[in-house]
């Protein structure tokens, strides 16, 4: 279970279909998957998508919701990620001892730390005596609540039928739960991810949110370089949500509660928000009926109405500097839209021009040549692509070098788009690089659902797998230049550092 999105492409070892792949043009690679991914809607609106594939009797999962840390109302972030780890937890029947007896203590936990979280927001007028009893009574309710516990129930079952890689992750713009099983456990996933659907019971919840309080001063407060992204996220966006952390705030997450993050989950995990995809060894057509049986009892719900907030054109540099006791790093960042709009394939373009390897120019002149810099890089599409994103360049300078030179350098290579086109053999090349990458992470049946998956619940089609490669086919040399020009611009950059604390007089 993870906070972000992250590497889920297992390699198989199938050297003849990469080199098939790679010789293959994308209209041809279009045309392979074009008549084989299957595409079929239930009655409640639940998108299922399935495509057929031999290659070892194994099938992999992914059920894919449209809803991330941008869908969380001010004040309880890191929901999202909260939910994700709940869902481990259970349902009626699986994780429980009891569960008639089991929601009597739960109830009774819920009543209790209401109480107590409004006594303790009273600060120094709290009633102390009062207090320590709440308190008392909290950790009688949790280890009575213990008893009823059967933990890991789901993930035992699932291993104990061949499974791997059973997992989640929370992302800016989704959540997914993924695992791969036998071709002939398709029933048992099933019965099993439809119970957690329709009966989930969030239990452990306050033991879980204390979990994701440590994950979060381990993995954030104590790093500065992820504090430093904290900050510059925080500043690069003013309005719009892409300014939160996954993970959330520390105030917000000390103080979710399991009826709030019931409703979150009954107001985004619709059915109409959801999208299944299954790739390996079966039959859509004889794999529909058993999906439509324990799926299609789901009811639907009203989805809320679609994110209003857009983030306002940035009138002027933005500057922060995060002081560490660590080696210095620079974050810039620059406003542009996201998919599909055809800019975003340029600036991905852009992204290998400058970064893509030892041959980029980031790391031939930065890291290789003038050794400015110990690392040297560009990212697009940061830190999601439902909405309007960021175009980021970051590094670390080398000793002696300073901040300041490594800024200078990256704002000429910049500087260098906008006013010299790039060479249409440079541009071939990372059109290669990146469709070579991206066909890469298509060798295999989880890869090819989370991809499935991600372009049908983001961009509303799965073909978001092929137009990509496609996009990239159309941008120019002409394209390039527009782009840094009309992006790349002082007035629409924030910028980030991280220093060593000054010395205290």
């Amino acid at each position: 279970m993870g906070a972000s999105e992250v590497n889920l492409f297992p390699k198989r070892k199938s050297f003849p279909v990469l080199i098939l792949l790679f010789l293959l043009p994308a209209s041809a690679f279009s045309f392979s998957l074009e008549g084989r991914v299957k595409e079929f809607t239930l009655d409640n609106g639940m998108k299922v998508l399935m495509l057929e594939r031999r290659q070892s009797p194994t099938l992999s999962f992914y059920i894919r919701f449209r809803v991330g840390a941008v869908d969380e109302n001010v004040g309880a972030t890191g929901t999202a990620h909260l939910l994700e780890h709940m869902l481990f937890k259970g349902t009626r029947t699986l994780g429980t001892k009891n569960y008639a007896e089991e929601e009597k203590v739960l109830s009774r936990l819920d009543s209790v730390v209401a109480t107590l979280e409004a006594e303790r927001a009273k600060g120094e007028k709290a009633d102390k005596d009062f207090l320590r009893h709440l308190e008392e009574t909290f950790q009688k309710l949790q280890a009575e609540h213990k008893k009823w516990v059967v933990k890991d129930e789901i993930e035992r079952v699932y291993s104990e039928n061949g499974a791997v890689g059973f997992n989640a992750f929370t992302s800016q713009d989704s959540t997914a739960y993924v695992v791969s099983l036998p071709s002939n456990r398709l029933e048992l996933w099933a019965r099993i991810e439809s119970d957690r659907l329709l009966n989930p019971v969030l239990r452990e919840f306050y033991s879980e949110r204390d979990v994701v309080m440590e994950e979060r001063r381990r993995t954030y407060d104590s790093k500065p370089e992820r504090k430093m992204m904290e900050h510059f996220l925080a500043a690069s966006f003013i309005a719009h949500p892409y300014g939160r952390p996954i993970i959330g705030w520390a105030s917000d997450i000390q103080s979710l509660d399991r009826q709030a993050t019931e409703e979150f989950f009954r107001t985004f995990y619709s059915p109409a928000n959801t999208t299944l995809a299954i790739v390996g060894d079966m039959n859509p057509e004889e794999a529909l009926p058993l999906i439509k049986k324990y799926f299609e009892r789901i009811p639907r719900q009203v989805l809320p109405p679609p994110l209003k907030t857009r983030e306002p054109e940035q009138a002027g540099e933005r500057r922060i500097q995060v002081e560490a006791d660590a080696n210095p790093e620079l974050i810039m960042g620059f406003h542009k839209p996201n998919s599909p709009h055809p800019d975003d394939a340029v600036c991905e373009i852009i992204e290998g021009v400058l970064s893509y390897g030892r041959t980029s120019r980031l790391y031939r002149r930065l890291v290789e040549g003038e050794k400015i810099a110990v690392s040297a890089s560009a990212s697009n599409g940061f830190p999601g692509e439902r909405y309007p994103n960021l175009f980021i360049l970051s590094g670390t300078p080398r000793h002696p070098h300073s901040l300041a030179e490594l800024e200078k350098a990256l704002l000429e290579e910049l500087e260098r788009l906008k006013k010299e086109p790039v060479a249409l053999p440079e541009l071939q090349k990372i059109r290669n690089q990146i469709q070579t990458s991206f066909l890469r992470n298509l060798d295999s049946n989880s890869s090819l659902a989370y991809w499935l998956s991600y372009g049908q619940s983001l961009f509303g089609t799965w073909r978001y797998v092929t137009d990509r490669i496609q996009a990239y086919e159309k941008v120019t040399p002409e394209d390039v230049r527009r782009v840094a020009q009309k992006y790349f611009i002082p007035r629409n950059r924030t910028v980030a550092t991280l220093v060593k604390p000054s010395p205290t007089p």
